[in-house]
C-alpha cells in the first residue's frame, strides 16, 4: 500500500472511531433520562389504571423532569433522583412519600421511559402492589 493511502485510511478510521464514541456518549442512561421532559402515558397498579381522581398514582400524572443535578419534578411531586444497580434502577425520593420509590428501568430510549416497582399495600402491608409507569418524551 502506498503511504498516501495509509494516511487516508488512518484518517478515515479516526473519523469512524470518534463518531462512534460521540454516539455512545449521547445514549447513556443519564443523558437519555435528563434530555427530555417526560409526559405520563400510563400509570398502572396491579394492571389497572391508577391515574384517575381516586387513583393511587394520580399525583404522578403529568410531566416528569429529571434534572442533571439530581433534582426533579415527578407529576405533582418534587424531590431528588439517582440511579442504582448499575443504572438499571431509578430511585425517586420526595417528602410526600413515606420512603423512596425504587423502580426497575424496563425501557429507556429517546422516546420512551418505562419503569416498574413493587410498593407496600397500605391496607395489607404483607402484600405488594405492582406498579407500572410509562412516559413519552415531550
Amino acid at each position: 500500500m502506498k503511504p498516501k493511502n495509509l494516511i487516508y485510511l488512518f484518517f478515515a478510521a479516526m473519523l469512524v472511531v470518534s463518531y462512534g464514541c460521540d454516539k455512545e456518549d449521547e445514549d447513556t442512561p443519564f443523558t437519555l433520562l435528563t434530555a427530555h421532559v417526560w409526559t405520563s402515558d400510563s400509570l398502572l397498579v396491579n394492571g389497572q389504571d391508577a391515574s384517575g381522581p381516586d387513583g393511587m398514582l394520580v399525583d404522578f400524572m403529568g410531566d416528569a423532569k429529571f434534572n442533571t443535578d439530581g433534582t426533579g419534578t415527578f407529576g405533582n411531586y418534587q424531590g431528588t433522583w439517582h440511579f442504582s444497580q448499575n443504572e438499571t434502577q431509578l430511585v425517586i425520593t420526595t417528602e410526600e412519600l413515606p420512603f423512596p420509590l425504587t423502580a426497575f428501568i424496563d425501557e429507556l430510549t429517546k422516546t420512551d421511559l418505562k419503569i416498574s416497582s413493587a410498593f407496600p399495600n397500605p391496607l395489607y402491608p404483607a402484600q405488594s402492589l405492582l406498579i407500572r409507569m410509562t412516559f413519552k418524551a415531550k
